[in-house]
């Protein structure tokens, strides 16, 4: 299994690469996309052998979602994260961003609010606004070397228009893994106000040793009639691309709910992503997985150490994701000019803090997912565009 297989991805149509010129300034021929997050290497074998399978099989008509594909669902979360989930409850939508979209198109109406905790995954700010809510911000609070919850502030901001409470486990862009008492704690703050929780667990399979990823349906089993829960093989595997994500209801009224409208668009889910799907969800793919942690703790581990040997700049420590999250305030600059040095001198594309709300003004989150050597290069430019500082 090796995760350090060049794979040169410009020109193929790869959003990671191809984009990053468009949206950030920098040229894919010699900068580095560590922005979106998908990985720069190959998915399991047993998924490529899936999709092998299927395109020489030929025919590639409608499709069902099959009892493999759920059996495979239901053995990963009971095997991976001790969570018994019923067939009954999984519902097939093109990814984690579709399935936010219908859980605001169905649960809330037009100037509605959603809370989020900031900062977090920005595209959780977007789908409210898009979708014409309102977004209300509870900021998160640092503590010691990461992020800790104020509920009694976060009471505080509610206007009483929210409706509902958009929830990241593990946290994205920090990494951190919340203990089981939080959870519930969220889960009792969400009951306490009216707030129906999507809980999106997407990056829940890369967490890293020392930490327990906890599901929230776990956490909070008396909460599962006003719980949505999110959950994915893109992170863990790198199928993205296929939009293919799980919502996990096991409330019967509001799965009704959900269905009616998946009826109501027509939605089918993709052939080729329940396949992938059910040949990730594998002991396999449990050994691939596995592997890959390994190689992101040794990414981590050097992004880390040369980041931090940088005057001013700090990384946070991560407990789970492969989202290296950077605070830059300590260099005195303005986000502007510490933007300019990473795209006009390290030539490096990241995601800019600010979009994640609340929290993340002086902060940009890069990517890890990748080859070692991409980050060992990552960090030798980020030295050299912050020299003046060593």
């Amino acid at each position: 299994m090796s995760f350090n297989t060049p794979i040169d991805r410009r020109g193929t149509n790869s959003a990671k690469w191809d984009l990053m010129e468009t949206l950030y300034g920098v040229s894919p021929k010699d900068g580095l996309a560590m922005w979106t997050a998908d990985s720069d290497y190959a998915t399991a074998p047993c998924v490529i052998a899936a999709v092998k399978a299927a395109a020489e099989h030929g025919v590639f008509g409608y499709g069902i979602e099959d009892e493999a594909y759920f059996d495979a669902i239901t053995w990963w979360m009971q095997n991976r994260h001790g969570w018994s989930v019923d067939k009954d409850w999984i519902m097939t939508t093109q990814g984690l961003g579709n399935a936010i979209a219908l859980c605001l198109d169905v649960w809330t109406a037009p100037g509605d609010a959603a809370v989020i905790f900031t900062p977090v995954y920005h595209e959780f700010s977007l789908k409210v606004q898009r979708a014409g809510r309102v977004v209300t911000e509870c900021p998160l609070v640092r503590q010691d070397e990461t992020y800790v919850l104020d509920l009694d502030d976060a009471q505080s901001r509610l206007t009483g228009k929210e409706k509902m409470l958009i929830w990241c486990s593990p946290q994205n862009p920090s990494g951190r893994v919340w203990t089981k008492g939080e959870l519930r704690a969220v889960s009792d703050f969400a009951r306490k106000n009216g707030l129906l929780l999507i809980s999106d667990e997407i990056h829940h399979d890369i967490v890293f040793p020392g930490n327990t990823f906890v599901p929230m349906a776990n956490a909070a089993p008396e909460d599962a009639d006003n719980t949505v829960y999110l959950t994915a093989a893109s992170k863990t595997f790198n199928i993205a691309g296929q939009r293919t994500g799980n919502m996990i209801i096991p409330d019967p009224t509001l799965r009704a709910a959900m269905q009616k409208r998946l009826t109501m668009l027509d939605y089918k889910p993709s052939v080729l992503g329940v396949k992938m799907i059910t040949a990730a969800y594998s002991p396999e793919g449990a050994e691939w997985a596995d592997a890959q942690i390994a190689h992101l703790q040794t990414n981590c581990a050097i992004f880390n150490e040369g980041i931090n040997a940088i005057p001013g700049l700090w990384s946070m420590p991560l407990q789970a994701t492969y989202l290296g999250w950077v605070d830059f305030s300590g260099t005195g600059m303005t986000q502007e000019e510490v933007s300019g040095r990473i795209r006009d001198t390290a030539k490096i594309a990241v995601s800019q803090g600010p979009t994640f709300g609340t929290g993340g003004e002086t902060w940009m989150r890069f990517n890890l997912a990748t080859q070692t050597d991409k980050v060992e290069n990552a960090v030798r430019r980020m030295q050299r565009a912050f020299s003046d500082l060593q």
